[in-house]
């Protein structure tokens, strides 16, 4: 058995704490509103998880300094946006070696670093890891089979992550390509919600194939420019994730997307969503990214002009479709 420290009670934390406890380890759930962490521990309910209940001997609290105390492993469920900061936090608090293993997928819009490099920036002294793959929060905390993958440079670290995680419904694989599950975990947001506002424009499921094939294109493209491996966008982070968040209505950046395609503005969407939309905010990291390495990420491209310079979507789909022909695999030799 394990402490464990969950840093973030959000849906997805807190499927992971419920999961974590019928490990057989000992879960502090955290959250920074007082209110919400005291309503969870009461009704031992999660409003956006209406279909679990949640164990009564799961510890909750908002006292930073309680959930990181005497835990081996942290797990760092908060937003994207709200990374920096809370580690910022932890950082008096986290011993020399505790593993931090991040659950948020973004990059930083102003830094342009991936989640794991500001954990990292921010807590030196920990062991900073990932936790990505087509999971939404809903079915893992149903025990609804679900695989991800475990990313960090040291192997001993990600097999730790592996053997505390591994349930008969949650199987988990190990990798120590960092940086290429975070850039695919971070761009299927923003690839999910142009497959979001295909939808809301009343296109099929030719139109979402097509979004999910360049889509895992584009992020393999910048990926590998960033130092990723080819085969980690083949893999779970990669295609499997891309297609789960395109697909479901579990997620919040189709959701949206299928919003701005019925004639939403952003901000309209996101409001109406209720959840952080973690896709608006890669948006422009992944532009600018696209420019640090003079690469054409033309959905990612076409997606920024719809959330924030107010291109009609039905236009941007448009102008995907007329760009000048291309062959789809450069590197595939003709027969001479």
């Amino acid at each position: 058995m394990e402490r464990i420290g969950i840093i973030g009670s959000g849906t997805w934390g807190t499927a992971i704490a419920v999961l974590l406890h019928n490990n057989g380890h000992q879960v502090t759930l955290w959250s920074a509103i007082p209110e919400e962490i005291e309503e969870i521990g009461r009704t031992h309910r999660h409003k956006n998880l209406p279909e679990v209940t949640l164990p009564e001997d799961i510890t909750y609290t908002a006292d930073l300094e309680e959930a990181m105390r005497d835990k081996r492993i942290l797990v760092m469920a908060v937003p994207s946006v709200f990374v920096r900061s809370t580690a910022r936090r932890m950082k008096p608090l986290c011993k020399d070696g505790q593993i931090v293993v991040d659950l948020a997928k973004g990059i930083e819009e102003n830094s342009l670093k991936t989640m794991s490099e500001i954990i990292k920036e921010e807590i030196p002294q920990c062991e900073a890891a990932v936790l990505s793959g087509p999971s939404h929060a809903e079915e893992v905390s149903r025990g609804i089979p679900t695989t991800c993958v475990a990313g960090s440079r040291k192997r001993q670290v990600a097999e730790e992550i592996q053997s505390i995680f591994m349930s008969p419904f949650f199987r988990v694989y190990t990798s120590p390509d960092v940086r290429g599950i975070e850039v695919g975990a971070a761009l299927k947001n923003v690839i999910a919600l142009a497959a979001g506002i295909a939808d809301g424009l009343g296109y099929g499921d030719n139109t979402k194939a097509a979004l999910i094939t360049r889509g895992i294109a584009e992020i393999a493209r910048l990926g590998t420019a960033m130092g990723g491996k080819p085969q980690t966008f083949a893999g779970l982070s990669g295609i499997g994730d891309l297609i789960v968040t395109c697909a479901s209505m579990h997620s919040r950046n189709r959701r949206a997307g299928i919003l701005i395609g019925k004639g939403y503005t952003m901000d309209e969407a996101m409001k109406e969503v209720q959840m952080v939309v973690e896709g608006v905010y890669s948006a422009k990291a992944a532009l600018a990214l696209a420019k640090k390495y003079y690469l054409e990420l033309p959905i990612v491209e076409q997606v920024n002009e719809v959330l924030f310079d107010n291109k009609p979507a039905s236009e941007a789909v448009g102008d995907l479709m007329l760009r000048d022909p291309r062959i789809e695999n450069s590197e595939l030799p003709w027969e001479a």
